[in-house]
C-alpha cells in the first residue's frame, strides 16, 4: 500500500466514528432541550400567576367603582359583560376581559374562566356584608381525600386557568380544547356550568392519581379583604 494512500485514508472519519460523534451531539442536544423545555413551562406559570392577581386586582377595582362584580364575558370573542338589565345572562363562563381592561389569555394562549356568586354581580342592589356567598373551593388532602380550601358557600368570585394541557378550555383562535380521555375528574368539575363549586390542588400529570391528571390554576376572591377594601373606599359603611 503507497504511503499517499495510507495518508489520505488516515486523514478521514469511518462510519462508526461518525455515528459515535452524531450519538454524543444529539445526547447533548437532548440534554440541553429537557432543561430549556422546564424553563419554558416555568415561565408560564409565572406568568399565568401574575395576569391571574392582575384580574383579581382589576376585579377589586371594578368592585370599588360599581359597587357589584362584573358578569362572565358574553363570548370568546366578546369580552364585555353578558348582562341583561341589572342580570347576568350566566354566573359561569369567561373573565370579561374587556370590561375589566385586562388581557385576556394565560400563559398558554387560552381564554380564563370566571364565576361568581349572582347577588354580588346584581347591579341593581350593592353587596353588603351580609349578602350570601355561594362558591365553594376544594382540595385534595395527602390521602386524595377532598377537602376544604375554603369555608362553604364563602367566595363571592374565582378566575380559573385551565393549565398547560388545556382541557376545556377556549384557545386563542376561539377553539375548545378536547378532553384527553385520561379521566380529569377534577378538571371536568372545574369546568361545570353550576361553577359553584370549584377545586384547586398540586398539578399531576398522572390518570391515576385521586382525580385524575390536574394543572388548573384556580384564583378566588377572599370575602375579607373585599369587604376590607369596599370599608376602606367608603363603599360600605
Amino acid at each position: 500500500m503507497s504511503p499517499k494512500f495510507m495518508s489520505r485514508r488516515q486523514a478521514g472519519f469511518t462510519l462508526v466514528e461518525i455515528a459515535i460523534v452524531l450519538l454524543i451531539v444529539g445526547l447533548l442536544i437532548g440534554g440541553m432541550i429537557a432543561p430549556l423545555s422546564s424553563q419554558m413551562e416555568q415561565r408560564r406559570i409565572s406568568d399565568t400567576r401574575r395576569t391571574m392577581d392582575e384580574a383579581r386586582e382589576a376585579l377589586f377595582g371594578y368592585a370599588l367603582r360599581n359597587g357589584y362584580l362584573p358578569c362572565p364575558a358574553i363570548s370568546s370573542s366578546n369580552g364585555l359583560e353578558d348582562r341583561t338589565g341589572n342580570v347576568c345572562n350566566k354566573r359561569y363562563g369567561y373573565l370579561p376581559w374587556a370590561a375589566l381592561g385586562i388581557g385576556r389569555l394565560d400563559g398558554w394562549n387560552h381564554l380564563m374562566g370566571y364565576t361568581v356568586t349572582p347577588a354580588f354581580a346584581d347591579s341593581g342592589v350593592l353587596f353588603t356584608l351580609k349578602t350570601p356567598r355561594d362558591i365553594t373551593i376544594a382540595t385534595r388532602a395527602a390521602n386524595g381525600q377532598l377537602t376544604a380550601a375554603t369555608d362553604i358557600n364563602d367566595i363571592p368570585a374565582a378566575i380559573i386557568s385551565f393549565g398547560r394541557n388545556g382541557y376545556g378550555a377556549t384557545s386563542d383562535q376561539n377553539s375548545i380544547i378536547a378532553d384527553s380521555g385520561a379521566g380529569n375528574i377534577d378538571e371536568k368539575t372545574n369546568l361545570q356550568s353550576s361553577g359553584n363549586a370549584l377545586i384547586a390542588r398540586d398539578v399531576s400529570d398522572d390518570p391515576r392519581a385521586p382525580g385524575g391528571a390536574f394543572d388548573d390554576m384556580v384564583l378566588w376572591i377572599s370575602p375579607n379583604i373585599l369587604y376590607n377594601r369596599m370599608v376602606a373606599a367608603q363603599r360600605l359603611p
